[in-house]
């Protein structure tokens, strides 16, 4: 597998969706949950959206229980809880495994391609891809969506 292109994702109403349709983008992938310390980070990734969405920023959420049962609901809560308390209006995806033997293959790529390499540490965690699909930034939970590091990385990639 070369790039994030050559993977397939199922969407919250349970359709599979090939990631080669955000050719030419940029896409934030974030593992996401709603009762975690970091849920705030909903908003700032929502700005990112609505700034720089029309400039071919894609910012993709991927809803995650694997740290701490913090993302418990089904993808229609889950969906209903983005809308309602961030107004995010970026596409959440349904539920992924990102630890242990079941992860997702877009996950096993990621963490074993992007640097440093290893597991997801938590929930907010989040992966800069360039528009060729290749990995350009890695950022821990702590990197919020407003922060320069973050934000510079993003402006270099569009």
């Amino acid at each position: 597998m070369a790039s994030i292109y050559d993977f397939s994702v199922t969407a919250a109403d349970g359709r599979t969706k090939s990631l080669d349709e955000y050719k030419g983008k940029a896409v934030l992938i974030v593992n996401v949950a709603s009762k975690c310390g970091f849920t705030p980070q909903y908003k700032g990734l929502e700005q990112l959206n609505q700034e720089w969405k029309e400039r071919g920023l894609v910012v993709l959420g991927f809803p995650c229980n694997d740290f701490g049962g913090q993302e418990p609901g089904t993808a229609e809560e889950i969906q209903q809880f983005c809308s309602m308390n961030y107004g995010v209006t970026f596409e959440v995806l349904d539920k992924v495994k990102i630890l242990g033997e079941d992860k997702h293959p877009l996950y096993k790529w990621l963490t074993e391609h992007a640097e440093p390499q290893g597991d997801v540490k938590w929930n907010f965690e989040k992966f800069l891809i360039d528009k060729d699909g290749q990995i350009a930034g890695r950022f821990s939970s702590r990197v919020a969506p407003e922060d320069s590091e973050l934000r510079d990385a993003i402006a270099k990639q569009l």
